[in-house]
């Protein structure tokens, strides 16, 4: 039996999405960019489609996590949540909050 380390993000962890424009493919839309969210929950590990969109055989597998941001801080309206899969290494801690929201 493997044992799996455990997910970097658990439900209700504060994130912050990388603010970054690559040359290539990225499946972390525009509008998503430097945001901050709240993990829903982990998704399950997938290669990373940034990598292996370029036709690359090393796409590195990177946990997904489902991230809800309020619409208002997307589009500057909206009283909805929007939920986004992403894979980890667009993420970061988000070191303004240190409470969970759940």
């Amino acid at each position: 039996m493997t044992d799996t380390p455990p997910d970097r993000f658990p439900p209700g962890t504060r994130v912050r999405t990388y603010r970054h424009d690559p040359p290539h493919h990225t499946r972390l839309p525009r509008y998503a960019r430097g945001q901050r969210g709240v993990v829903v929950e982990p998704e399950g590990p997938e290669e990373l489609a940034d990598v292996s969109a370029q036709g690359r055989g090393d796409a590195p597998v990177e946990q997904i996590y489902a991230v809800r941001f309020a619409a208002r801080d997307l589009w500057g309206e909206g009283d909805h949540h929007v939920v986004l899969d992403l894979w980890e290494s667009y993420l970061e801690a988000d070191e303004r909050s240190g409470a969970d929201e759940r």
